[in-house]
């Protein structure tokens, strides 16, 4: 998914260790965004909770704005492998709906959907950012149809179901119930939000 959407050739070759390094910077830094917010982290906070120095910070990520696009494809990167692994299971459409609303339940919503909430920041300020978030939604678009389109092949979905456009509906579903349950504090707009729709499209 990085490459698909952030184009890393450019990049230096890492070490291994230097590899292990960087994605520990990533992986910091998109918890400290995720709470605080990208105009609320600074690299100095970064810094600390990657336990490294200023001068591998900068090697890495030489300005703010590379560290996030780094977070924006890690958590592209994270939710397309979820949601393909979900519905690539047995019971596909079960096991997704499992995952989204165990995931819902254990923040209950608190900061809301960790790609959705850096639209809400970057969108309108950031075009470069915006068309990464965009691709990382179409990404995790197509991850959710191309689940739901071996599903119907196997004769598991209601044969007028289209499963692109019921990946677009369930991702708007699941934005749009993740930001009410943020303001809320409730984690029930959201499970009704999803139950609702899935009971309508397919029936479970």
């Amino acid at each position: 998914m990085g490459d698909m959407v952030n184009d890393t050739s450019a990049r230096p070759r890492l070490t291994p260790k230097g590899e292990r390094t960087r994605a520990r910077i990533v992986e910091k830094a998109a918890a400290l965004i995720h709470e605080r917010g990208v105009a609320g982290t600074t690299l100095e906070d970064v810094k600390v909770a990657a336990e490294v120095s200023g001068s591998q910070l900068y090697h890495y990520f030489p300005d703010k704005d590379e560290l996030v696009q780094a977070v924006i494809d890690y958590h592209a990167d994270a939710i397309v492998n979820r949601n393909r692994r979900a519905l690539s299971s047995a019971d596909g459409v079960e096991t997704w709906r499992n995952m989204v609303l165990t995931a819902a339940k254990r923040t209950k919503a608190k900061g809301g959907c960790a790609l959705g909430s850096l639209a809400g920041q970057l969108a309108e300020s950031d075009p470069e950012a915006r068309a990464l978030i965009a691709a990382g939604f179409d990404q995790w678009a197509a991850a959710i149809a191309d689940g739901f389109r071996s599903l119907h092949a196997d004769g598991k979905l209601p044969s007028g179901i289209d499963p692109d456009d019921l990946a677009i509906t369930l991702l708007a579903t699941l934005e749009g119930g993740l930001l009410l349950s943020q303001v809320q504090r409730s984690t029930r707009p959201f499970e009704t939000a999803v139950n609702t729709l899935l009971t309508l499209a397919v029936g479970r």
